[in-house]
């Protein structure tokens, strides 16, 4: 019988580093989030005076929109009926809206963070868990149609909501320990099993979906983003320990690999293939810091990066596809 860790060709890949087609005069500024709808268009989440910008296949520019709207770009994820949900980190909300911008949703009480005790955007400052939202940072959604938030600086909880934005439950607290969270950054639904990233625990956690700890992963760089490609691969983006992206407490783990990286693994986490890894993180192909990632139906990989705010050197990318080959 064929093992899950498949070989090494299924995993290749070609870097397009700047393949989007936008007006002269605009920035694809700090990309925040990423993802794609039902026909592979590509919505891009930034923190620039385009917030939600949407491309084709080939890059070209179809839609923008959000101007206004959002305070800090953190997430954007696609539902399942191609609504659009974009995490606003900078506000404490999560908003849904339909293809054309219109809102449809608002989660969260705009600039009312929830009572944790944190201190601004520092998860070591929190006292207690709380209820939505203190900084969330992703969203995932499940076969029935509820969604999950990770609640994320600020907070140390994962939210689990109807499909119409009722609160069904929370679950998480501070610390180490399972079912703990020290930043969950990123959520991902693949089957009957929710993924966490626990970023500065650098593991993810793997939970079924009411919210019960079933194991870890502990060989993961301070992972951002998960995501499924419907096929049993799951893609992982890892920040790192570079002293520009700012782990708790200094910590640069020189000499162990402090690399960005994105990891391809099967569902009990083993690592199927690499991409990036490089010390230079803003050669093609590399990463300075990447924030989320997505997958679309052929197969091709987007990756949206941060790097203006983790002192990356200018000129570094902010947006690379790879062609899957």
């Amino acid at each position: 019988m064929k093992d899950a860790a498949k070989d090494a060709e299924q995993y290749r890949y070609e870097v397009l580093e700047s393949w989007t087609k936008i007006p002269r005069d605009w920035v694809v500024d700090e990309v925040a989030g990423v993802d794609v709808d039902s026909k592979d268009r590509l919505y891009v989440f930034s923190r620039g005076d385009h917030p939600v910008m949407v491309f084709d296949r080939d890059g070209s520019l179809l839609d923008s929109w959000g101007a206004d709207i959002f305070t800090s770009a953190h997430s954007i994820r696609v539902g399942p009926d191609d609504s659009i949900y974009c995490v606003d980190y900078g506000d404490h909300t999560v908003r849904g809206f339909a293809k054309d911008g219109t809102l449809k949703l608002t989660l969260g009480t705009k600039n009312g963070p929830s009572a944790t005790g944190a201190v601004g955007r520092d998860c070591r400052t929190i006292r207690q868990a709380a209820g939505p939202f203190n900084y969330p940072t992703d969203i995932a959604f499940g076969p029935n149609g509820d969604f999950f938030v990770s609640d994320g600086y600020g907070n140390a909880r994962v939210h689990r909501f109807s499909k119409d934005g009722a609160l069904l439950a929370s679950f998480g607290e501070p610390g180490t320990g399972p079912g703990q969270f020290r930043l969950p950054h990123g959520v991902c639904v693949s089957g009957d099993r929710l993924y966490v990233a626990d970023r500065e625990n650098s593991r993810v956690q793997v939970f079924d979906l009411e919210g019960r700890y079933i194991s870890e992963w502990d060989d993961v760089r301070r992972p951002t983003s998960i995501r499924a490609d419907g096929k049993g691969t799951l893609f992982v983006s890892e920040l790192g320990y570079k002293k520009e992206t700012k782990p708790l407490g200094g910590d640069t783990r020189s000499g162990t690999n402090p690399a960005s990286r994105v990891t391809l693994r099967s569902g009990n986490g083993s690592i199927l293939s690499e991409i990036g890894g490089g010390d230079d993180g803003c050669a093609a192909g590399s990463f300075f810091a990447p924030h989320m990632l997505c997958t679309d139906s052929r197969g091709d990989l987007y990756v949206g990066e941060v790097v203006f705010a983790t002192s990356a050197p200018k000129g570094c990318h902010t947006l690379q596809k790879f062609l899957k080959k």
